[in-house]
């Protein structure tokens, strides 16, 4: 029963933890913590609270584990604000929920359509537009550069599960600004890289690659993959957390594309959060579920789903691989017949 209790408050808490959080990323408090342990004082004054306030957050940020305690009643970095020191991607994420927050104001009005200010839905501008193809640089500029900064921890996961050495060329579709490409460069490098994204999304890819040195090596396709060809070339296409942005239909368009425009033998490969994923079913399920219905489409799926609308699409022996975090993405993959 106390188990049960605790869980059932933390559940009801878990908004003011989450605010808890907000504010020492806010604050920048783990970048000043990993200078080194500080007393209150000090912190006070650098984080501009008083320091009654400093206090109230600090010992709410140690009662989460974010920061820890030391000698002489300073304070240094906990095991959790240490993993988002040098991490940009979950301090970026921290800061994107504040949208996610406002549309679950009333979750009721949420689940009947009724839908409130639709701040997901304005972030992802190419969720509720006709034409996607047609947004301009500053429409996609927001996500593209959020999904770039926490991209590289999904590529590693990717990439640890999914040798891309024995492939020729990878084309990602949906690929953004080519950051799961950069890491892809930089695990094989001889593999040729092609991306497909929207127009103004790819330009900004052409621009990243430039800025690393590896314009050579990209070919950037700028299009709407549920309407326009793919482009020929690639032996393995890969989708990065591309799929459950999509109710079933698109998907099924979208994987057809990658069908045509793969060869015999090719490879998909598809990386993403999934439903009902053993430890992880709280992000899989609750979390993606409802983030997806605030974003106004898709939802998260099970590999089963994933694989039989990929064998509805035309390809042959969908099956897992492991990854070290499948809270963060787990990988499916699947061939073209070679006959």
């Amino acid at each position: 029963m106390r188990r049960r209790s605790r869980a059932l408050f933390d559940l009801c808490a878990g908004f003011v933890y989450t605010q808890v959080l907000a504010a020492a990323v806010r604050l920048d408090l783990f970048a000043i913590l990993a200078e080194g342990p500080q007393g209150r004082a000090d912190l006070a004054r650098r984080l501009g609270l008083t320091e009654e306030a400093a206090a109230r957050l600090l010992d709410a940020a140690v009662a989460l584990r974010l920061v820890a305690t030391r000698g002489g009643g300073r304070y240094g970095l906990g095991p959790l604000g240490a993993a988002i020191v040098g991490n940009p991607g979950i301090a970026a994420m921290v800061e994107h929920h504040g949208m996610l927050y406002a549309d679950l104001r009333d979750p009721v009005a949420l689940l009947r359509g009724e839908r409130g200010g639709q701040a997901l839905a304005q972030f992802w501008p190419y969720a509720d537009s006709e034409a996607p193809d047609a947004l301009g640089g500053d429409s996609v500029a927001g996500y593209s550069r959020l999904m770039a900064v926490s991209q590289p921890m999904v590529a590693a996961e990717v990439l640890d599960a999914y040798a891309l050495g024995r492939h020729r060329c990878l084309l990602d579709v949906g690929g953004g600004e080519g950051a799961f490409l950069a890491a892809a460069a930089a695990a094989a490098p001889e593999l040729e890289l092609m991306l497909f994204d929207l127009p103004a999304v790819a330009r900004r890819a052409e621009q990243r690659f430039a800025g690393l040195g590896l314009a050579d090596r990209l070919k950037t396709h700028g299009g709407d993959f549920l309407k326009d060809a793919l482009p020929l070339g690639a032996d393995i296409v890969s989708l990065v957390r591309v799929l459950h942005d999509h109710e079933d239909d698109a998907v099924l368009t979208l994987l057809r594309a990658v069908r045509r425009a793969l060869p015999p033998g090719g490879t998909l490969l598809v990386a993403e959060p999934m439903a009902q994923t053993r430890g992880a079913e709280a992000s899989g399920d609750a979390y993606f579920g409802f983030y997806l219905l605030a974003m106004g489409r898709g939802c998260p799926r099970t590999p089963e789903r994933i694989g039989r609308l990929a064998e509805a699409a035309g390809f042959a022996n969908p099956r897992l691989r492991a990854t070290h975090t499948p809270l963060l993405a787990r990988v499916l993959v699947a061939e073209v017949p070679k006959s």
